[in-house]
C-alpha cells in the first residue's frame, strides 16, 4: 500500500470513531476549582489523589490542567465566597470534599460540582437516590451502611466471647441512623448486645465515654466520620486504658491504635473523583453520572494493640489482612 493511501485510510478510521472514544484518546485541558473546608495541609491527601487520578486520564499541570485551590481553614462561613472567587476565575468545574460538600453543592454555583463525602447523599438532600444526583453535583460517597455490620462480624471472628459492644457515633452524620439499624440487626443475629452512645461534639463525647465505662462493654466500635477521626487519639487512649479493643472503618484508626479497621481504601475513593471531572469536562452533566460508592476495601490489623490487649488474631483474619501493623 502506498504511503498516501495508508494515511488516507488511517485518517478515515479516526474520523469514523465515535466522538466519545476520540475524546477519550486525546484529552483536552481542564480548568478546575477546588474548595476545602480544611486547611491546605489537611486537604493534601485528597488533592494529591485527585491530581493522580487526573494524570491517569491525561491531565497534567501545567500543560493540560490548572487547579485553583481555595481553603476555608475550618471557617465554614467562608465557603460561599470561595465558590464565588472560583467562578470569577472561570473554572469549568468545582471539586470539593468532606464537610464542605453540602454548602458547596447546595449553595449558589453556576458550574458543575464533583464531591467526595462520607455521609449518605439522599439523606442530605444531595440526591433523590444514588442514581439521580441533584443540584448539578455528583461524586463519591464513602458510606456503605452494611459495612458496620461486617465489622461486627470481624470482631466476632476475632473475639467470639464478646457479647457486649458499645458504639460511639455522631448523630449529626447524615445516614447514621441507617447504619445503626443495620448494626443492631447484625448484633441480634450474632447474639451481641449493642449499646449506642451519640457523640456529636467533644462535650458529649466526654459524657458518652463516662457512661460507657459504667456499662463495662467488652469492645468498642467507632462509626467512621470526620468527628470520630478528629478525636481518634482521645477515643483510642480511653479504650486502651480500659483494655477495650476498638474496631472502626478507616485505616487511620488502626494506625492510631485501634485493633483493626475494615473499610474503603480512602486514596482510591479520592482518586475516583477524577473520573467525574473527566466525564464532565468531556460533556456529561452531573445528572447523567450516578453517585458512586467505594469498590476497593482494606483490612488493617494492629498486632501491637492486639498484644497489649492480650488478644490473639486468628490466622483466618491475618491471611485476609491487606496490612498488618507490627
Amino acid at each position: 500500500m502506498r504511503r498516501r493511501e495508508f494515511i488516507t485510510l488511517v485518517c478515515g478510521v479516526v474520523t469514523a470513531l465515535p466522538n466519545s472514544l476520540r475524546a477519550a484518546q486525546v484529552p483536552g485541558s481542564a480548568h478546575v476549582g477546588f474548595v476545602s473546608g480544611l486547611d491546605q495541609s489537611a486537604a493534601a491527601d485528597f488533592l494529591n489523589a485527585l491530581r493522580d487520578g487526573l494524570a491517569a486520564r491525561g491531565y497534567t499541570e501545567p500543560g493540560t490542567l490548572k487547579i485553583e485551590e481555595r481553603f476555608a481553614d475550618y471557617k465554614s462561613d467562608r465557603i460561599p465566597s470561595l465558590v464565588q472567587e472560583l467562578e470569577q476565575q472561570r473554572v469549568e468545574i468545582i471539586v470539593t470534599h468532606a464537610a464542605a460538600t453540602l454548602p458547596v453543592a447546595t449553595g449558589q454555583h453556576h458550574v458543575p460540582v464533583v464531591y467526595e463525602l462520607s455521609a449518605d447523599p439522599p439523606s442530605l438532600g444531595l440526591a433523590a437516590d444514588l442514581a439521580h444526583p441533584l443540584h448539578n453535583a455528583t461524586g463519591v460517597s464513602l458510606m456503605l451502611v452494611e459495612m458496620n455490620g461486617k465489622r461486627l462480624e470481624l470482631l466476632h471472628e476475632i473475639a467470639p466471647q464478646v457479647t457486649r459492644v458499645a458504639v460511639i457515633a455522631n448523630p449529626l452524620h447524615s445516614g447514621m441512623q441507617l447504619e445503626r439499624d443495620d448494626f443492631e440487626a447484625k448484633g441480634k443475629q450474632l447474639g451481641i448486645n449493642v449499646s449506642f452512645f451519640p457523640t456529636p461534639n467533644r462535650a458529649e463525647l466526654d459524657q458518652a465515654l463516662t457512661r460507657l465505662a459504667d456499662e463495662s462493654p467488652q469492645a468498642l466500635v467507632a462509626f467512621s466520620d470526620a468527628f470520630i477521626v478528629d478525636n481518634k487519639n482521645y477515643i483510642i487512649n480511653f479504650a486502651m486504658s480500659r483494655r477495650l479493643p476498638v474496631i472502626s472503618g478507616w485505616a487511620v484508626m488502626a494506625e492510631t491504635g485501634a485493633l483493626c479497621t475494615y473499610g474503603p481504601r480512602l486514596v482510591d475513593s479520592y482518586r475516583r473523583t477524577a473520573y467525574f471531572v473527566d466525564r464532565i469536562i468531556k460533556g456529561s452533566t452531573p445528572a447523567e453520572l450516578p453517585i458512586e460508592r467505594p469498590s476497593v476495601f482494606e483490612l488493617v490489623v494492629n498486632l501491637n494493640s492486639a498484644k497489649t490487649l492480650g488478644i490473639t488474631i486468628p490466622s483466618s483474619v491475618l491471611v485476609r489482612a491487606d496490612r498488618v501493623i507490627e
